[in-house]
Parts: structure tokens; sequence; C-alpha cells
């Protein structure tokens, strides 16, 4: 494929037609008219759809273009990074993030990055759903337990455990005895917690009476006495210290862990590695711990 045609036909797309394209770069209309003619004609694909004011992307040329764009932006800033003798970060970097994360730790992330690399401009969404990273042009995204994909490459850099905790006005029943618990959602079914305490291994029985989406949420609701929660033990290390909360043992289960993400059929841009590694720096162990000092109170 012609990188040449394809780079103007994506400055086509981009700026919404020949004449704008033409405008706004000082390419000659001509050029990239006979250039976009000869991409589609080597792809056998009608890219735009001609009108007499306007043109459109087809769904095949829109496509095309999203798959596209971001991997010529790449090669552009990695060219420009070798010419100038440097691998400086810059550019637009778009991230998403789930939403506990986000919350209890990423604006604060966040403003040290932006700080750190003032030539890059960071773009988080906050979401729980998997994203197609490649078809929504983001560049890195951070998930916790995802499951495989063979198009995309990662590393975990946190690990977190969940614990089974209440109020110390709640006073834990005998093993017959249900306790009143704070549950997550309503596909939460669970009717005993299997836990460690002091390496051996109990049950908690329970009997849900309150139902909530968020982990924050939960946690206040365990505050305030309404009854025993798991929380990850980074949102409640704080508590359990001060004496605000109890343990009541360590959840069995697989651990959380927190991943970040990329595509692998993309160049790791500068903007990303420079993520990446402000991510070790903060937290260099990857353990609970670390995230609910980093967190503070």
């Amino acid at each position: 494929m012609d990188l040449l045609a394809l780079a103007d036909f994506n400055l086509v797309a981009r700026h919404g037609g020949f004449g704008r394209a033409s405008r706004a770069t000082g390419r000659p209309k001509a050029t990239l008219s006979r250039r976009v003619a000869e991409l589609e004609a080597a792809l056998d694909l009608r890219l735009f759809e001609r009108g007499a004011r306007a043109v459109k992307l087809t769904e095949e040329g829109r496509a095309l273009y999203e798959r596209t764009g971001a991997l010529l932006s790449e090669l552009d800033e990695t060219a420009a990074a070798i010419a100038s003798g440097g691998g400086t970060p810059r550019g637009k970097l778009r991230i998403s993030a789930p939403q506990l994360f986000s919350h209890v730790a990423l604006g604060k992330i966040a403003a040290g990055f932006a700080l750190e690399h003032p030539q890059v401009r960071l773009e988080v969404t906050t979401e729980d759903r998997a994203i197609d990273l490649v078809e929504e042009g983001y560049d890195l995204a951070i998930r916790v337990n995802p499951a495989p994909d063979e198009n995309l490459v990662g590393r975990i850099f946190l690990r977190d455990r969940l614990v089974a905790v209440a109020s110390p006005a709640l006073v834990r029943p005998a093993k017959s005895v249900r306790v009143p618990a704070v549950v997550r959602g309503a596909g939460d079914a669970s009717s005993a917690w299997d836990v460690i305490v002091n390496t051996r291994k109990a049950r908690i029985r329970i009997e849900p009476v309150l139902r909530l989406s968020s982990l924050v949420a939960i946690r206040d609701a365990v505050r305030a006495g309404v009854g025993a929660a798991q929380l990850p033990v980074s949102l409640v290390s704080h508590d359990l210290a001060a004496g605000k909360l109890m343990h009541w043992g360590d959840v069995q289960g697989p651990e959380i862990a927190l991943w970040t993400l990329y595509p692998s059929r993309r160049l790791l841009s500068a903007r990303v590695s420079a993520f990446l590694e402000y991510l070790k720096a903060a937290f260099p162990t990857g353990r609970a711990e670390e995230l609910a000092a980093y967190v503070g109170v």
C-alpha cells in the first residue's frame, strides 16, 4: 500500500473534503484527488461518496480511516523524535480506566504525569466495560483481571486482595447465624464467604440486606454499621488501622490484578512508554499496601 496515498486519504477524511484539506495543508487539490483515486484503485474499494458540493466517507472508508489514522500519527511522531535527536513524549494520550481505580487514585496519577510531561495531552475516560482499543482510538487501557486477548499486550502493575470487614458495632455471630451483609450488585447470590483467619479456614454465613454497585458506597455503608462486606484491602486499610473497621478474614479466591494493556499491532509510542514508567515508579512493588499509601486517608 502506498503510504503517501494513505496519508493524503487521511488528510481528506480528517478535513472533510478535498478543498478543505488543500486549503489547510497547502497541497494541490488535484494531487489529493489523484492520490485518493489511486488508493481506491489499488484497494478496489470506493472510499468516498463524491457529491456536487461535498464528499462523504463510505463505510469502508471510515473503517480504513479509523484504523490507519493513529498509526500514521505515531509514525509522524517517531520521525519527528528521531529528527530532533530525542524521544520526548508528546501528543494526545487516551486512556480508559475502571471506576474504582479512577476515583481513588487516577486523579493524582494524571496530575503528576501531566506536570512531568507537559507536552502530552492526557485524556482519561472512566468506565468498566471492555472497550476495543483500536476501534475506539485508545492508546492504553487499565483493566482488572482482563480476559486474554491475542491483539493486546500488557503487564500487571498492581495487585490487591479482598478482605471481609465490618463496623466495630457489628458483633461477629456464631457459625450457624447469618450476618447482615452489603453486597455488590443484584447479581451477587452469595450465601456465605470462605475466609482465612490466622491461617485457619472459616465460613461466614451472610444475609444480604443492601445491594450497591459502587465499592466506595459499600465501604461507606459498612462504616455506618449496616452490615459486613468484602472489600479490597487498598480501600479499607486506613479504616482498619484506625479501628473504624474490623478485619473478619482474608477472602479466599483469585487475586485482583490491575493490568495496563495496549494494542500489539501498534508501535509503543514515547507517551505510552512514559505513562507505563510513571506507574512503575508510583507502585514499584505493585502491592495493595502501596496503593493504599498512595491514596492516603
